[in-house]
């Protein structure tokens, strides 16, 4: 389904035919490691691009000039995965054959998504500083705001005190100290070597002429200076002990999560067992998860797990009073125990696989699904389609997953309480 060209060493052109939406999305991915000194940097930097290039001076034009596309649209942001800090830059339009007039919108898209890459409006050789100082102010506000949502915030603070010196602790949104210290003349700098030593992948979903814009990136990218790889360190393994951290705040609900080794890299066999393992276990209204610890025994207001397959972490996540912990935890630990038991009934299997299937196959309608499941292959470096997704989803037996759930670990357990509690 999906066709890949190699644009240069460093960038590559995927494309996705959806003849069946009448709508067609662009993805540019700048792929970075994540490294306390980049972070910032990469949190910043694509806002800061989308405040205006050559194409369109400010932001007023940029509006204009996407209304002019029948109302298309334009976002930009940062995402992680594993050990990589991707530069995220979207757009959509109707498809060129529903143009009133069969006009080439998504070549004129990609005109403006690669004006904002490689020709951004600056002055005195830096960044406008108009809008860096804006966006520097917005950027330090977005990294500030992640403790207002505590249920988020609880499980940043497990993931990072489970990979305490590892790449995947870092924040995508970077620290309010390192955003605070970056200026104009210092992103611009770094700015001007990050399309040439980085993985770039496009991607674009829908219908388009792609020959046309295969010819618009090859002509438009900077010259490659080193051959870049996409980063990855591995998966993590356990640490020698399980390890407990507690943070105290003004809150009236508890947060606990769990974080687990799973030992099973993307490539692994035990992946499809795993995948629904975690399903069976705490992913979903069908889970061990939300039907005991919730439901029947009533110890949260919300429990479930989630996998982060390019570390091979697993984590579980719950609300609860604060008297309920060690209730909750050792219920958490027991559903975990049962699935790796085999205590699985034949509901739970078929429910479990079903529901993955169910979201497997709605991503043939949902583009930047579809491109972000793709994104992901690339990264685990396994390039399944969906279609191998739900063929070997609708092969897993019980014993495929006591399998994989064998070898899920707890190493970390972090807790976030009241300041008045014991």
């Amino acid at each position: 389904m999906i066709q890949t060209m190699q644009i240069n060493p460093n960038v590559s052109l995927s494309y996705i035919p959806m003849e069946w939406l009448k709508t067609t999305t662009l993805g540019i991915y700048i792929h970075r490691p994540l490294k306390e000194a980049d972070a910032s940097m990469n949190a910043l930097l694509p806002y800061v691009l989308k405040r205006g290039c050559g194409l369109c001076k400010n932001t007023t034009e940029m509006a204009k000039y996407l209304e002019n596309l029948y109302g298309a649209s334009l976002s930009v942001g940062v995402v992680k995965k594993g050990d990589d800090q991707i530069l995220a830059f979207d757009a959509e339009s109707i498809s060129d054959c529903f143009a009133p007039n069969q006009e080439p919108l998504t070549a004129q898209l990609c005109e403006l998504l690669l004006s904002i890459l490689t020709t951004p409006v600056t002055e005195n050789g830096a960044f406008c500083n108009e809008f860096f100082t804006q966006e520097q102010n917005n950027a330090i506000d977005r990294a500030q705001s992640v403790i207002n949502d505590k249920r988020t915030y609880a499980g940043l603070r497990c993931l990072e005190e489970m990979c305490k010196g590892e790449a995947a602790a870092i924040s995508k949104l970077g620290t309010v100290e390192g955003l605070r210290q970056i200026t104009p003349q210092s992103l611009y700098a770094y700015y001007q070597k990050l399309l040439g030593e980085s993985v770039i992948d496009v991607f674009i979903c829908g219908q388009t002429d792609i020959e046309k814009i295969r010819k618009m990136l090859a002509t438009t990218l900077p010259t490659v200076s080193e051959n870049a790889l996409i980063p990855s360190e591995g998966i993590f393994r356990k640490n020698a002990s399980v390890q407990t951290v507690t943070d105290r705040m003004d809150v009236t609900q508890g947060k606990l999560s769990l974080g687990l080794r799973t030992n099973i890299a993307p490539t692994d066999e035990r992946m499809w067992g795993l995948i629904v393992g975690n399903s069976i276990f705490g992913a979903g209204a069908h889970s061990k998860l939300f039907n005991n610890v919730r439901e029947k025994l009533s110890l949260c207001y919300y429990a479930s797990s989630q996998l982060e397959k390019f570390k091979g972490l697993m984590f579980v996540n719950a609300g609860i009073e604060f008297e309920n912990f060690q209730k909750a935890y050792d219920e958490i630990l027991v559903q975990l125990d049962a699935v790796k038991k085999g205590d699985i009934s034949d509901f739970e299997l078929e429910s479990s696989i079903n529901a993955l299937l169910n979201t497997y196959e709605s991503a043939y309608d949902d583009q930047r699904m579809l491109q972000g499941f793709y994104l992901g292959e690339r990264l685990a470096g396994t390039d399944y389609e969906i279609a191998d997704y739900i063929e070997h989803i609708r092969k897993v037996t019980k014993e495929d997953v006591v399998r994989a759930m064998q070898a899920v670990e707890l190493d970390t357990v972090y807790f976030l309480t009241g300041k008045e509690e014991q």
